[in-house]
């Protein structure tokens, strides 16, 4: 079950919300004061009200990430701060949108606009993955920390290549080949999605040793070992085959739960790398969008 909102937000959380909600109340009534003989639009003093209010939100938004590195400040506390954000933020796309009057074309105000509207999305994701995924992360680790599940793999690795000795060569090539090539993580994409390039020797390939295969989550060698069990001519091999077969089960597991961890805390701190430069552009968009409006309208 999600942790709710006002629990991670804080004790803050309810009165931010009612202060964003009159927020958005009177700039509604704002927006509908504008005289019914022209459209509603940006450039009367009712959208200059709310494009200053506007503009003003954002800078004190980004105020945030100040607020966070500043670990003696008095200013409130940062949960406090961080429950604002949300719910100010959440008001912001209201105030924006009533100050753009529903007018979009191709200049900097509405690039200031998309800007905004995806900050403002990214900051949902952020609050949706620090809700939802420490604990879908801690379901994964099945009460386990993740340093035990790499000394678990390490264990098995050393536990199959053991085990491998007693097999036939080839058997004993493609088993270190598969360990020797597994791959976790990678590029941030790579992280994101959980895609494993991992490699193995190909057991088909002639001569052997000449090429490599997939062996993508492991299911490659499974299979392998899988088919030389009943192949074994004497009972220790076929033993010391599923004995391998065990084990390389037991890996494939642990890569699972591994791969797993990665992705969700990737997908964790992905939205901060776009949140934060997606910030940026957007202060550059509003600066912009306001000198162009004092210096030709």
């Amino acid at each position: 079950m999600a942790e709710p909102a006002s629990s991670f937000l804080g004790p803050s959380a309810r009165r931010h919300a009612a202060w964003a909600t009159g927020l958005c109340m009177a700039s509604i009534a704002l927006y509908l004061s504008q005289p019914s003989s022209l459209p509603p639009n940006g450039g009367s003093w009712q959208g200059y009200v709310l494009g200053t209010l506007g503009a003003l939100l954002i800078l004190w938004l980004a105020l945030l990430g100040l607020r966070k590195r500043r670990y003696r400040s008095t200013l409130g506390t940062v949960q406090g701060w961080v429950a604002a954000h949300v719910m100010f933020g959440l008001a912001l796309l209201v105030v924006a949108t009533l100050h753009s009057a529903f007018q979009l074309g191709w200049n900097v105000h509405s690039l200031a606009y998309v800007l905004m509207c995806v900050v403002i999305a990214s900051g949902v994701y952020g609050l949706y993955a620090y809700l939802r995924l420490p604990r879908i992360l801690a379901a994964v680790h099945a009460g386990r920390r993740r340093e035990d599940w790499l000394t678990a793999l390490n264990r098995i690795d050393d536990d199959m290549r053991r085990a491998a000795q007693q097999a036939d060569a080839t058997t004993l090539a493609v088993v270190e080949s598969a360990i020797d090539r597994t791959t976790l993580g990678g590029g941030v994409l790579a992280q994101v999605l959980g895609r494993d390039h991992s490699r193995m020797l190909d057991p088909a390939a002639q001569p052997a040793g000449s090429r490599t295969c997939s062996n993508r989550f492991q299911q490659p060698l499974l299979d392998y070992l899988a088919a030389r069990v009943p192949q074994a001519r004497k009972r220790d091999e076929a033993a010391a085959l599923q004995g391998l077969l065990g084990l390389a089960a037991q890996r494939a597991r642990a890569l699972a739960v591994l791969r797993a961890s990665v992705a969700l805390q990737a997908r964790l701190q992905l939205w901060l790398y776009l949140h934060i430069p997606l910030t940026i552009g957007l202060i550059a968009a509003l600066l912009v969008h306001i000198l162009v409006v004092f210096l030709y309208w």
